[in-house]
């Protein structure tokens, strides 16, 4: 049975044919005509499929080693697959040109995280980071820092972390203890447990740069009193510092992404932006993560849809309803079964949707940073700030539950290791908790984006959806303006009941969160059935039919979390804590 290649075609078409990159005017897409997009995205597809695939059952069944000193090492193939990665150049494909990248749109950074996720994503766990850590330390460090860093890194000589959680303090990072004491030349001795630590310790690269959260001694209580340090293994004089591995974390799935528990003892290092700043220069990488988690569930889902629709079609099993009668009748394909294609299209319309407002959100990031005029840059960032939690926590959501329903079309055998399929569910779960948990996310959806303004933002993006209105089929037109009309019934109640119980954004937050999401996804089909329009070809058709689907499957939900969002928190909120233990 085949795994996966990369959804080339797919790609391609949301590229050129929905979001039309040839003609914007943006910096750096003027090197996006047709065929440089179409070498690029092949090329792509290729080099993950050819180097990376392969190394996604190993990394599963071999895992990480930590040895007694305290080095890792990483699953047989990897150190040569990030040579190769290196070698190729892709890792610094959307890079900045200023420090060594290419300087190709982030648009096309966003379609290789896909295809590397898609592809192993325990590999792409190690690299993943770069970028968010790479803009931390362009925007905090200071241009010694810059200029001794971000190049290397850029360039995949070293590798970075993001140190922020403890053993105690999960999504609450002001209770954290680590601690920074100044050593009165410009440095900090760091000190202090870190747990979870993708990456903390491996054998791709000599040198892993750590930007790690900790409290000076100064420093105020809670949150208000972080600031962020970069500590790199390896000093620049070559000296090892005071940072190691004390284990390695026995996960669930992701076996071969290294996750640590990191020890900092006295480890020397230099502060990033301002004493007590670190939250604003790490919520820079935090954001970045947070959309590249959005990602990892689309690559699960992808991943999963091409094994499971494979199977279906190859194995036989049943017959047609009209052949019932006749038992002499050959076994037919699980296709001619109406719920395994429900599961397969639920999967389909989430995936190909979700593909394109990734790629639009890239496109906005874009636009945040190189936009003609002030104000569109801003119009953009408040756009992507909006979509950040939606496209994290709906996303990761989809992913893992788009990798347990393709695990359903294989039977029993989606429960054997042997199908590749239980992996991909099992590497899924985790995205849904890191980075702030899918729950945090719904509540700064509704407590910071939607609350902070009124609901400006989220207005502008619901005119956004509208105007993409004008002239669709009304086969999904008019879902979609029920979806609008729940979305803002939605966000009205909220911030009603809020006025008299600040409860009501944290009952009613997830349900709206995944409202959004079902809403902007629809949009997206929206865009690409408009796009399809004229087209008599069986990829055209196909794409008219998953859209319809999507209309009428996955829509009409949004109704029913309008009246979850409206229920308000009166009843959660009344029973007493100690209640929901068991006596």
């Amino acid at each position: 049975m085949s795994g996966w290649s990369a959804p080339t075609r797919d790609t391609l078409f949301v590229l050129n044919d929905v979001l039309n990159v040839s003609e914007c005017d943006l910096p750096g897409y003027d090197m996006l005509d047709a065929e440089t997009v179409q070498a690029v995205v092949e090329g792509m597809g290729r080099f993950c499929g050819e180097v990376l695939a392969p190394l996604n059952p190993v990394s599963d069944a071999q895992g990480c080693t930590r040895h007694a000193d305290g080095s890792v090492t990483t699953p047989e193939g990897f150190t040569d697959a990030y040579a190769q990665l290196v070698e190729s150049g892709w890792n610094t494909l959307a890079a900045s040109a200023e420090y060594g990248g290419q300087g190709m749109p982030h648009v096309l950074g966003t379609v290789l995280e896909e295809y590397m996720n898609s592809a192993c994503a325990s590999f792409m766990m190690y690299p993943g980071i770069v970028g968010g850590a790479t803009s931390t330390i362009i925007s905090a460090g200071t241009d010694e820092l810059k200029d001794m860093y971000v190049p290397r890194i850029i360039s995949g000589e070293w590798l970075a972390t993001m140190a922020l959680t403890e053993g105690h303090a999960g999504t609450d990072l002001g209770l954290m203890r680590t601690k920074a004491e100044p050593q009165g030349d410009g440095m900090y001795a760091i000190s202090g447990e870190k747990i979870f630590i993708s990456g903390g310790e491996h054998d791709l690269t000599e040198n892993i740069v750590h930007l790690v959260l900790a409290r000076l001694p100064d420093a105020p209580a809670g949150s208000r009193g972080i600031s962020l340090f970069l500590v790199p293994k390896i000093m620049p004089d070559g000296t090892r510092n005071s940072v190691s591995c004390a284990s390695i974390e026995h996960k669930m799935g992701l076996n071969g992404s290294a996750t640590c528990v990191m020890n900092f003892d006295g480890a020397k290092g230099w502060l990033l932006g301002q004493e007590h700043g670190g939250l604003a220069a790490m919520f820079i990488m935090m954001n970045a993560a947070r959309l590249a988690v959005g990602v990892q569930g689309l690559a699960h889902a992808e991943h999963a849809y091409q094994r499971a629709s494979a199977y279906a079609l190859e194995r036989k099993q049943g017959r047609a309803m009209g052949k019932r009668s006749d038992p002499s009748a050959p076994a037919d394909s699980l296709l001619v079964h109406p719920d395994v294609r429900r599961m397969l299209l639920d999967v389909r319309g989430f995936a190909e949707g979700f593909r394109a407002l990734v790629l639009w959100t890239a496109m906005e990031i874009d636009r945040a940073h190189g936009a003609a005029t002030p104000e569109e840059r801003q119009e953009a960032d408040a756009l992507v700030s909006f979509l950040t939690p939606v496209i994290k926590a709906y996303g990761s959501d989809c992913g893992f539950e788009s990798a347990v329903a393709m695990q359903q079309v294989l039977g029993g055998h989606g429960y054997v290791k042997e199908w590749g399929m239980e992996q991909i569910v099992r590497d899924a779960r985790i995205a849904m908790i890191y980075e702030g948990a899918n729950g945090v996310q719904a509540l700064d959806l509704a407590g910071r984006k939607l609350a902070k303004d009124g609901g400006q933002v989220a207005m502008r993006f619901a005119a956004l959806v509208e105007a993409d209105l004008a002239g669709a089929p009304a086969c999904i037109a008019d879902p979609m303006r029920a979806a609008l009309a729940d979305a803002s019934a939605s966000a009205q109640a909220m911030l009603g009941q809020a006025a008299e119980d600040p409860n009501a954004l944290g009952a009613g937050s997830y349900a709206f969160m995944q409202l959004i999401g079902l809403l902007a996804v629809g949009w997206m089909w929206v865009r690409m059935v408009k796009a399809v329009e004229g087209r008599d070809d069986d990829f055209a058709a196909a794409k008219r039919v998953t859209a319809r689907h999507y209309a009428e499957n996955a829509l009409p939900l949004t109704a029913s979390l309008r009246s979850r969002v409206q229920a308000g928190a009166d009843n959660l909120m009344a029973l007493p804590e100690e209640a929901f233990v068991r006596s």
